[in-house]
């Protein structure tokens, strides 16, 4: 088998374990990324994501976490939903209605891998779902799955934006794919419609995204945002709501993402008088743990306040 053939088997057996896409690039420094990332961590846009700033020269050089890295795999996992919850009740972003993702897509890239090596050979690599200092987007983009939109996401024209990137950085030489064109043209869509003015186009202020504030903030989130978030507890589906694109997305055809039952069908009220050890039963192996019991405590206060 030569490049091309490797290249062809690994994206057939992608689809095969339920993979939405799969495009390669080569495993390089990623040069125009790294002036945009400092001036981003220099101006505080990442909030207090401390550990956004470690590892800086891994986020941009994939061969510094796999050695002899030639290739890196990007893989999309489609998550959309049609499913809502209880009219009222505070609001849960789409990807965590399920199973943890972390989960889900560690076990389809490690038997990914494993049918590889299985194939081709003896073959040194890594899985990567946000467990490492690896720049996803910007790989997906390299690797012709879409374009990173004014919202920051990654866009499809053929799916939109509802599902997670992983990768697979491998030493074995692959025929790689090449970027696609932006197609947001003159739509702001997503940033008329954020509500706390985190997003500028191709840009966010994570600090002041509802995401950050509901997840990645340990402290309490700031006055200034007080009836600036809607009725969302955990995560934010706004700027992908409203984008056009993503009239193309269809439902999901992974069972271990169908929503839990309870997350349907909580009330307000059920969620205000929720339990430490209710949190712990209904949300084991869920993304919501993330933020903790406390967590989801102090988001909901906040938006009765």
């Amino acid at each position: 088998m030569n490049p091309k053939d490797y290249t062809q088997f690994i994206k057939t057996e992608s689809k095969k374990l339920g993979f939405l896409s799969c495009g390669i690039s080569k495993a390089e420094f990623l040069e125009e990324e790294a002036p945009r990332l400092e001036q981003w961590l220099n101006e505080g846009k990442h909030g207090k994501m401390a550990y956004m700033e470690n590892y800086f020269d891994k986020r941009l050089d994939p061969r510094l976490l796999v050695p002899g890295a030639k290739s890196v795999v990007s893989l999309l996992l489609n998550y959309y939903t049609e499913e809502q919850q209880a009219e009222g009740a505070p609001k849960i972003s789409k990807y965590a209605y399920g199973t943890d993702y972390h989960f889900v897509i560690k076990d389809k890239l490690k038997q990914l891998f494993q049918i590889i090596k299985d194939q081709i050979g003896a073959i040194n690599g890594r899985v990567f779902v946000d467990s490492a200092p690896v720049m996803d987007k910007a790989w997906a983009v390299r690797s012709g799955l879409g374009w990173q939109g004014k919202n920051t996401n990654l866009i499809s024209q053929k799916v939109g934006s509802f599902f997670f990137i992983a990768e697979l950085i491998v030493d074995l030489e692959l025929d790689y794919d090449t970027p696609v064109t932006d197609h947001c043209g003159t739509c702001t869509a997503c940033i008329d419609a954020c509500p706390t003015e985190a997003l500028s186009p191709y840009q966010i202020d994570a600090s002041k995204c509802i995401s950050y504030l509901t997840i990645e903030l340990k402290d309490q989130i700031p006055t200034e945002f007080q009836n600036k978030m809607g009725d969302w507890a955990f995560g934010c589906d706004i700027c992908q709501d409203v984008c056009p694109w993503n009239r193309f997305s269809q439902q999901h055809k992974e069972p271990l993402f169908n929503p839990k039952p309870k997350i349907l069908d909580y009330s307000k009220k059920d969620w205000e008088e929720i339990t430490q050890e209710t949190f712990n039963t209904i949300f084991k192996n869920s993304a919501i743990k993330r933020t903790r019991y406390e967590g989801i405590k102090r988001n909901i206060s906040f938006l009765k306040a």
